[in-house]
């Protein structure tokens, strides 16, 4: 191979590395993201499972790795250090076969993970408490009030809810009011009575609650495959650019033909 082709090839697997390093810290993002949220449906799912929440881990340090070596690539790539090149090659592997394992039990596990959210969701419901000062039920009104639902499958999941059925008026959770075109920036929580209603009656019945008909369930699962969607498409690249990393290390390794460690930086 002639010098000028080394030389294309070694700014070639420079200019892959850096996009590697900047797609290792967007999947680091995700991961700090997942465990900072406090705002919508990921952290409802983070505080009940522990599953999402060892992801958000895997996830940072997925993202550390892919950073380091994306870093440690290209000081080999413009340095031409074999070695460098060589332990780039093998660690680059081992990512893309745990990335492939991941993918594929995350792709066979897709039906659990959405019904442990029915689960999650059904009990949280279930165990709400007005005026309770709780993030994980702040977390759901935020997502019926901005997903314009109510309940999981229907607004009739919170009939399940003791406190609020037990109420000799008519009351409805405050998140899931139906405001029609009115959108609002704040969140109302807890339980709220219906004064507008002249009914007189006794007992609560969920056919007069002024509330979203439909559930989230469909909304949630929705969001969620978007959000899976993006995650999927920034990891079908980082896997991309891992292959053409390993094809254009391997390749530069076997005609760098002397070490010359002068070449590594020093501080």
């Amino acid at each position: 191979m002639g010098s000028a082709c080394i030389k294309v090839t070694k700014y070639f697997l420079f200019l892959f590395n850096l996009l590697f390093f900047i797609l290792g810290g967007v999947i680091l993002g995700f991961g700090v993201w997942i465990l900072a949220d406090r705002s919508s449906f990921i952290y409802v799912l983070q505080t009940s499972s522990h599953s999402l929440s060892v992801g958000a881990y895997v996830f940072i340090g997925v993202g550390a790795v892919t950073m380091l070596m994306g870093f440690l690539g290209c000081i080999g790539a413009v340095n031409e250090v074999r070695c460098l090149l060589g332990l780039y090659f093998v660690f680059l592997l081992l990512i893309f076969i745990a990335q492939v394992a991941a993918g594929v039990l995350f792709y066979f596990n897709m039906d659990k993970v959405k019904q442990e959210m029915g689960s999650i969701v059904s009990k949280l419901i279930r165990d709400y408490k007005d005026g309770q000062e709780d993030s994980l039920q702040q977390g759901w009104d935020y997502v019926q009030a901005q997903g314009q639902c109510c309940g999981w499958v229907s607004f009739y999941n919170w009939t399940e809810n003791a406190e609020l059925m037990n109420r000799t008026t008519i009351t409805y959770p405050c998140s899931c009011e139906d405001r029609g075109q009115e959108h609002s920036p704040l969140v109302k929580k807890g339980f709220c009575e219906d004064t507008s209603s002249n009914k007189t009656q006794s007992g609560n019945s969920p056919e007069d609650w002024p509330v979203y008909q439909k559930g989230c369930m469909e909304k949630v699962q929705a969001w969620l495959q978007d959000n899976l969607g993006v995650i999927l498409g920034v990891c079908v690249g980082v896997a991309v650019i891992e292959l053409l990393g390993m094809l254009l290390s391997i390749c530069l390794c076997r005609h760098v033909h002397s070490e010359d460690y002068s070449k590594v930086p020093k501080y």
